[in-house]
């Protein structure tokens, strides 16, 4: 490349530059400014926060591991201002408790911010390798947790977090959440009561947010039969044998239900024979090639997009399930588990308004991932109380229920600025 082609290409370089400066400095106000300048200075010490949350194994069966880690961010808080408290969980729920922390102002929109501090298993501690951080629930979801905490610290550096109002709950079981509801996210429905909209801290995906979260819920099928000789089945006397009538009712499920959008149904378990049973997700089964099943049992699950989903798919199953073949009988239970939450026009709202934050910091569109792509989470719980986005947090990459999970230190900074932006704005 000649001389004069150089000093052109550093030209064009150096006005482009100028360009997205100007864009920039035109797109955010000066406090939002000191706000993300803020977050740069703080990347180390994001980097920190998470290695020291990352190193403290807290899956949600080991009650104390997630208090510690309960005790670790309550103490940020606490440096905040906030007022902070543990809430406990009764005993008999097996379940650490949740923390909350609240700002007390007066200004801007009420915001409820969740995360939650368990994870699904233990023992992968922090590493590094370039601009990779590893362990287990760095993305899902301490790195959320980080996100926010840092949220509040820019905001409070800036002097715009007291007069806020902020209420943080971070729970200390959604990756195996405990019932009844009323006792388990009691809390978190009652501040929602309070606010007027949530953010979530989950990991993001790609570019997106997330306005939507199908609901899941499980069932079983209990199907008994006249037994016998095997050389009689189908004839009246004795029918047509539990296993297949088992398999005409799965066929059925498939062929009338399959393929509407969001609905999935998974019978995951099945066993059956001369005795069939079915507990915690194992089961056993007898029986000879001579004779025909008396008992099957299948477990499974229905995830959804809205009750009204729900409602429709568990009515069409039980009529099916009731049209028995000769011989048999069956019947189908439902359990209810996570509610959906279901993609409402507020919810639009709140990702066109960090699609203009996301803009304005030079980072791209955001737009709304495809509610099929995403399981259930705790916000879905509040979801018919208020508008809400979920899927803000630090974009992990590897399976974040195996070992192997990782984030971006990039996008711990980034994310940060457009996520606390956003908050900024909304308090405003």
């Amino acid at each position: 490349m000649n001389i004069n082609k150089m000093k052109l290409m550093t030209q064009v370089i150096a006005i482009s530059l100028l360009a997205s400066s100007i864009a920039f400095a035109q797109s955010v106000t000066a406090v939002e400014r000191k706000i993300a300048d803020q977050i740069d200075r703080d990347r180390d010490a994001m980097i920190k926060m998470l290695e020291d949350s990352v190193n403290i194994d807290s899956p949600t069966e080991d009650i104390a591991g997630v208090k510690a880690v309960g005790k670790f961010f309550q103490k940020e808080f606490d440096a905040l201002g906030m007022k902070t408290r543990w809430v406990d969980m009764p005993a008999a729920q097996k379940r650490a408790g949740h923390l909350i922390a609240e700002t007390t102002g007066s200004k801007g929109k009420r915001i409820l911010m969740i995360g939650h501090l368990d994870t699904v298993l233990k023992g992968e501690r922090f590493r590094r390798d370039g601009d990779k951080v590893y362990g287990t629930g760095i993305a899902d979801m301490k790195g959320g947790i980080v996100m926010l905490v840092f949220a509040l610290k820019a905001m409070h550096a800036a002097g715009a977090l007291k007069d806020s109002q902020i209420t943080v709950l971070l729970t200390g079981d959604e990756e195996d959440n405990c019932e009844p509801v009323s006792i388990c996210r009691g809390d978190m429905i009652e501040a929602a009561k309070r606010s007027d909209l949530v953010l979530s801290f989950e990991g993001t995906v790609n570019n997106t947010a997330t306005v939507g979260r199908r609901g899941a819920s499980s069932w079983t099928i209990e199907i008994t039969s006249k037994t016998g000789h095997s050389s009689q089945i189908f004839k009246p006397a004795m029918g047509d044998g539990g296993i297949f009538e088992a398999s005409r009712i799965l066929n059925e499920f498939r062929t009338q239900l399959g393929g509407e959008q969001y609905l999935t149904f998974n019978p995951s378990l099945i066993v059956g024979g001369t005795t069939a049973s079915a507990k915690n997700a194992e089961g056993t089964a007898t029986g000879k090639t001579n004779v025909v099943a008396a008992k099957v049992v299948i477990d499974g699950d229905l995830r959804f997009i809205s009750e009204a989903q729900k409602e429709r798919a568990r009515a069409k199953m039980r009529e099916i399930v009731a049209k028995s073949l000769p011989g048999t009988s069956a019947k189908i239970t439902f359990f209810d588990g996570i509610p959906a939450m279901t993609p409402i026009p507020g919810n639009y709202e709140l990702l066109k308004q960090l699609d203009q934050v996301s803009r304005d910091l030079g980072l791209g569109p955001v737009e709304a991932l495809d509610p099929g792509e995403r399981g259930a989470g705790d916000i879905a719980f509040i979801a018919e109380l208020l508008p809400g986005l979920d899927g803000i947090g630090i974009g992990g990459g590897g399976n974040t229920h195996a070992r192997g999970e990782y984030a971006s230190v990039a996008d711990l900074t980034t994310l940060t600025k457009r996520s606390t932006i956003l908050i900024y704005r909304l308090t405003r």
